[in-house]
């Protein structure tokens, strides 16, 4: 599935909401910020409030292309940020995730809840398929993400996976981990 771009996209999957600890926002803007200093493109879920609105306006101050995709449902909850470079309403939240990995070289998630384990579930499980080989990063800030990476290798040990999944994520401590980590990540793609 190639981007349709001729520059390097970075998907961003975090939270709605901004959490209990300030250094969940402080990696998000972080996260905008040099997704825009490195000259890529921000596609996320197109919200303006939680962390999601964190990146995307840390993205815009930085003079950051952004890309966002919102379905209508979300519209109104998620706050949808109309003044994006580029602002995509879909029908369906699967829809939604189809736009942004079709238009991404790599994935990062930061801190957020249901919908981003979802977002990140979906596109590991379409790695440990084959179906496409983009970089995937999780920014564990504070710990957040211990439990899902001990989850993880839970899964593979009980055999519910091969240990190669667990080569499939990139566990970085911050965001500067992730920019730096994707520097090299992109520029191998």
């Amino acid at each position: 599935m190639p981007t349709q771009t001729t520059y390097k996209s970075v998907c961003v999957f975090c939270g709605s909401r901004c959490g209990d600890d300030p250094a969940f926002t402080n990696d998000a803007e972080a996260m905008g910020a040099g997704i825009a200093a490195n000259g890529w493109r921000l596609v996320y879920g197109a919200g303006d409030v939680g962390l999601m609105g964190s990146v995307a306006r840390a993205a815009q101050d930085a003079g950051g292309d952004t890309f966002g995709v919102i379905p209508a449902h979300l519209v109104a909850w998620e706050v949808g940020k109309a003044d994006l470079t580029r602002y995509i309403v879909t029908e369906t939240m699967h829809e939604r995730k189809k736009v942004m990995f079709m238009n991404c070289d790599a994935v990062v998630v930061l801190p957020g809840g249901a919908g981003s384990l979802d977002e990140l579930f979906e596109v590991l499980t379409w790695r440990q398929l084959g179906l496409h080989e983009k970089p995937i990063f999780i920014v564990n800030t504070k710990g957040y993400w211990d439990p899902l990476k001990y989850l993880m290798n839970h899964v593979a040990d009980q055999k519910f996976a091969d240990e190669s999944l667990l080569d499939f994520l990139t566990w970085v401590p911050d965001a500067a981990g992730a920019l730096e980590a994707l520097r090299v990540g992109l520029a191998e793609t």
